[in-house]
């Protein structure tokens, strides 16, 4: 289901165009009128040299202004009709590439939100953050003005060499015999750019990256003073890159030269050729002038051609990543009947959905991650009655969270069922279980807004006292009020404007505001100080009641009075019980309990927990 890292070019028919249909077929008449318009300007951008060499035969050559005003109105219409036809063509064109651009990013985005945590785990945030803003720009640029230049150029030249042809086949021979030289120059040099540029590109991606890592981790390069090799790395980057760009600019600047002197040689043929033909009376003046301004104007073109194609067959690598991002299935997904009844993620059928009372059964489940082979649960069978409270404990990297995400659909079993209500979680949709579930993370996320926007994502019409009452109950109530503007002060990008632990208690209300059926915490008091996780563990005990509970923590003292207690380690659940229990056991758990007492003893954070 990931995404291979290493995309490499691949040879897509019609640039791609296939595999896109589905998202620009709306588009399509555009595109048609578009592409009209476009070969009519390149037919009459070609025929402006003809009114020139009618102008010189008749009106410079006769020495007479005979015809001159219908001459003018023709040449000023087409002129006029001319503006309007790349006017209209320019605004479709933008309209079209922003259009295309919008809606990829649409689909791609909401995609996005339907795949599972697996694609998340296997994929970066830069990778599908390039896919989604910056590939499809570059389609709908290719699928807008790219598609416009291929066209007026391919179009001009074509009606450029009929003309030659039909003026003076011999001279016209002359010139389009260049034609075929200058693709294979043009071709030469774009191939080396091509590759200096991704040269480029790697190397302003790795100076991008080290400078935000320089701005990032500017307390611990201070700390651990590296600042003489972080500003070595950087100047050696940013040295590399200057070599690399004049490299490039030498073979651009020699690229150039060489078109200008194909241009000339082109006009010197003309211009030699040309004038004795004139001069023997086979061809008049304004003929002549004709195919000087041809020959200056198509090399251009050719080059124009080239360079365009090859940034399309560039772009088949865009479309090639983005469509696979925008078709890949997700491994946790609903069925067209669950779908038909429950909606799915943006158009749901809350009508349809029961309430969730919280019995949840793990049966013969097998489980493990999409991108590992071992198992991490075998034929684990657990029944978690509603109200139940399921403590889940081990040490870091044990696997604490798997449970939970098996719950919560986050990751479907390899084999077995995991039931909600009696009813195997795979028949109602994602959505209405992850409605009914409350979770707070180990490291809180904040959107960018108030503290008011942030809470109401839980209940979005909550009122001012369900709001208070939430953050009253988890002790966030006096991080609000002592906070300018309360419930309408800005918490900053990913909350950054709050410490940890008061993100954390936000997260907490916001979780508690939604009143969940089932509580998730995911080591949620981890950032707090004792004192205020005193007061957290007292007002869990009382939203815990009547809820289905699971806890994943790390300070054992938190979930002595726990229903069940589950003992991971190495991703196995080797011991299961209540605290007195396990402790009678004198196992693995006994072990981590009495080694965090030593630790925490002091504190009195174990206070009574052994009676």
């Amino acid at each position: 289901m990931s995404e291979n890292k290493n995309d490499k070019a691949v040879k897509l028919p019609f640039f791609g165009i296939p595999r896109l249909h589905p998202y620009i077929k709306q588009y399509y008449p555009k595109i048609i009128f578009m592409i009209i318009l476009g070969i009519l300007s390149s037919l009459v951008d070609s025929i402006y040299p003809i009114f020139n060499r009618y102008a010189l035969d008749n009106f410079v050559g006769k020495q007479t202004l005979n015809g001159l005003t219908v001459f003018i109105i023709l040449y000023v219409s087409i002129l006029i009709l001319q503006v309007i036809d790349n006017f209209i063509c320019c605004y479709m064109c933008g309209q079209v590439e922003l259009s295309v651009d919008r809606d990829l990013r649409n689909a791609a985005f909401n995609h996005l939100q339907e795949l599972s945590l697996a694609y998340f785990n296997q994929n970066n945030v830069g990778y599908i953050h390039a896919r989604v803003m910056s590939d499809t720009g570059k389609i709908g640029v290719m699928v807008s003005w790219r598609m416009m230049d291929i066209i007026w150029n391919g179009a001009y030249l074509i009606c450029v060499m009929g003309m030659m042809i039909a003026l003076n086949a011999r001279l016209s021979l002359y010139i389009m015999i260049l034609v075929p030289i200058a693709a294979v120059l043009v071709m030469y040099f774009q191939g080396k750019l091509i590759v200096l540029n991704r040269k480029i590109r790697e190397i302003n991606s790795t100076i991008t990256g080290n400078f935000n890592e320089g701005i990032t981790g500017a307390k611990a390069i201070k700390t651990l003073v590296v600042e003489d090799k972080i500003q070595n790395d950087f100047e050696t980057d940013t040295e590399k890159m200057r070599r690399t760009s004049v490299h490039a600019t030498h073979y651009s600047a020699l690229f150039t030269s060489i078109i200008t002197m194909m241009s000339s040689l082109a006009l010197s043929i003309v211009l030699y050729k040309g004038g004795t033909i004139t001069m023997e009376g086979v061809m008049q003046i304004g003929t002549l002038s004709v195919f000087l301004s041809y020959a200056l104007g198509m090399m251009e073109p050719v080059q124009n051609v080239i360079v365009t194609l090859s940034e399309l067959i560039a772009v088949q690598v865009n479309v090639e990543r983005l469509t696979r991002l925008i078709q890949t299935r997700s491994d946790v997904y609903d069925t067209p009947e669950v779908i038909e009844k429950y909606g799915d993620t943006f158009n749901p059928r809350k009508e349809n959905w029961e309430p969730l009372h919280g019995d949840i059964e793990f049966k013969d489940v097998s489980f493990h991650y999409p991108d590992g082979e071992e198992y991490v649960l075998e034929h684990f069978n657990l029944k978690v009655p509603q109200g139940t409270n399921v403590a889940i404990v081990g040490e870091t990297g044990a696997g604490k969270s798997t449970l939970v995400n098996l719950v919560c659909r986050f990751f479907k079993p390899t084999s077995g069922q995991v039931l909600i209500d009696g009813r195997d979680a795979a028949e109602r949709s994602q959505l209405w279980l992850h409605s009914n579930i409350g979770y707070v993370l180990q490291t809180p996320h904040l959107f960018s807004g108030t503290v008011r926007d942030n809470l109401k994502y839980g209940k979005p019409d909550a009122t001012e006292e369900e709001i208070w009452k939430a953050l009253e109950l988890v002790s966030a109530d006096s991080i609000v009020k002592r906070m300018d503007k309360g419930l309408d002060s800005d918490v900053g990008e990913d909350g950054d404007m709050l410490s940890v632990g008061e993100k954390q208690l936000l997260s907490f209300a916001r979780a508690i505001l939604a009143d969940p059926s089932i509580l998730v915490l995911d080591e949620a008091t981890a950032s707090i100080d004792t004192v205020t996780e005193k007061a957290i563990q007292d007002a869990i005990l009382t939203v815990i009641k009547g809820r289905t509970s699971f806890v994943i923590a790390h300070r054992l003292s938190t979930i002595v009075d726990a229903d069940i207690i589950l003992v991971v380690q190495d991703g196995k659940i080797i011991e299961r019980g209540t605290h007195k229990e396990l402790m009678d056991l004198k196992g693995y758990y006994f072990e981590l309990f009495t080694k965090q007492f030593e630790e925490f003893s002091t504190e009195g954070a174990f206070e009574g927990v052994f009676s």
